[in-house]
């Protein structure tokens, strides 16, 4: 299985729950020129949504994150693998990081439906490092 491993930061940030929340929101990011590399949208409590933003440039999203007046929770690191789409390739990421006992608190993974996959693995900070080695190719 051929895949990349990299530490990617990503930033939290809520929103009123609305049709057109995520889609302002987003749109105000491209004003301000911040590519993300992945997003996340989830509910928490009623009428709110967290946003999960990894930005291409951190320091870029801080800085226009300031001036435009967002709040943002972060930095804060995960692991992003992109790699070869092949039956069981999450498995064995996973049984790699089962056997260096590092415990996964969360994950998002998505295919492109044309060979390749992208996978975010949350991690705790302190087996952070010991995540990355043991996915080392």
């Amino acid at each position: 299985m051929a895949y990349s491993i990299r530490r990617a930061e990503y930033y939290n940030t809520t929103i009123v729950d609305r049709p057109e929340g995520a889609y302002e929101f987003l749109s105000g990011l491209t004003d301000l020129g911040i590519n993300l590399l992945a997003f996340a949208a989830v509910p928490v409590g009623p009428g709110h949504v967290q946003l999960t933003l990894f930005p291409e440039d951190p320091s870029q999203l801080q800085v226009e994150a300031g001036r435009a007046g967002l709040k943002l929770d972060g930095p804060h690191a995960a692991i992003m693998v992109q790699g070869d789409d092949e039956l069981g390739a999450l498995a064995r990421i996973h049984q790699r990081l089962a056997q260096a006992s590092v415990d996964i608190y969360a994950s998002n993974g998505v295919t492109d439906g044309q060979g390749s996959f992208g996978y975010v693995v949350y991690v705790r900070e302190d087996q952070f490092d010991q995540a990355l080695h043991a996915l080392e190719l």
